[in-house]
């Protein structure tokens, strides 16, 4: 039985009108058109759906669209803030962390959501935290580094 759900993304409140356990990441992608947030596993092991729920991590593939209602959902397209990229945006084009690109979106959103909870995480930290994370590339190092890079620049600032 479909149900009427509401909730924000990106700043803008949004209404859908479906299954309720339908993912959070089929409606962001095909109702709303917010395409950043990719379909890898469908089990919520890879990240490549990785959006922030009230700045939270959250595997998108997995997550119930009614679990976000009227809740605040950020995807990748709503990082930005005009044409100024996010800190962690920039960080990951200056250390070259985006290779394929696929997985970049989820671990974007993955490091924001991890400095919000601990701006000035140490490597080890950094590593645990994107663990929920998988790039076929290998740019791992080059992620961590842009993570770090993000957390320096960042000081002080709010996400």
């Amino acid at each position: 039985m479909e149900k009427t759900i509401t909730f924000t993304v990106n700043g803008q409140a949004r209404t859908v009108t479906t299954d309720p356990a339908r993912p959070l990441l089929e409606v962001l992608r095909e109702q709303f058109g917010l395409t950043g947030a990719k379909y890898g596993c469908g089990d919520g092991r890879c990240g490549a759906c990785t959006v922030l729920v009230d700045g939270a991590a959250t595997h998108s593939c997995i997550t119930p669209v009614e679990k976000v209602a009227g809740r605040e959902v950020r995807t990748i397209e709503g990082l930005a803030s005009g044409d100024k990229l996010h800190p962690v945006e920039e960080a990951f084009l200056a250390e070259r962390a985006l290779q394929c690109g696929y997985c970049s979106p989820g671990m974007i959103m993955g490091a924001v959501g991890l400095l919000a909870e601990k701006p000035d995480p140490a490597e080890s930290e950094i590593l645990t935290a994107m663990e929920g994370h998988i790039c076929r590339c290998g740019s791992y190092p080059r992620i961590v580094r842009a993570i770090e890079r993000a957390a320096a620049g960042m000081k002080g600032q709010k996400s």
